[in-house]
């Protein structure tokens, strides 16, 4: 493997374990480029045959909201209960959606 140079960027990494599922965030890693983030991902988090599909992303390419945040950008939600669900019994038989 080449040697870590400076240039090289952070790159988050979502694995899919199998179709049905959503990507989750299974960590970062360095790499030059999109294709060795691909093949270093590879490497690192689906040694055991886990995953069915990998994306990476630039961690400079997200933006996130801060959990100092929470408060003022969730808080408009709270008063509309009928954009949760909770009130709904969802069957065993229904699995994951």
């Amino acid at each position: 493997m080449e040697a870590h140079n400076d240039n090289w960027k952070i790159w988050e990494v979502f694995i899919r374990s199998k179709n049905g599922l959503s990507h989750k965030h299974v960590g970062s890693l360095h790499a030059p480029d999109a294709e060795m983030a691909i093949k270093n991902a590879r490497d690192v988090y689906t040694r055991r045959s886990e995953g069915i599909s990998i994306w990476v992303v630039p961690s400079e390419s997200i933006t996130s909201s801060a959990p100092d945040e929470k408060d003022e950008l969730f808080a408009p939600a709270d008063d509309k209960v009928y954009r949760h669900p909770t009130f709904y019994d969802i069957p065993d038989e229904v699995g994951h959606i």
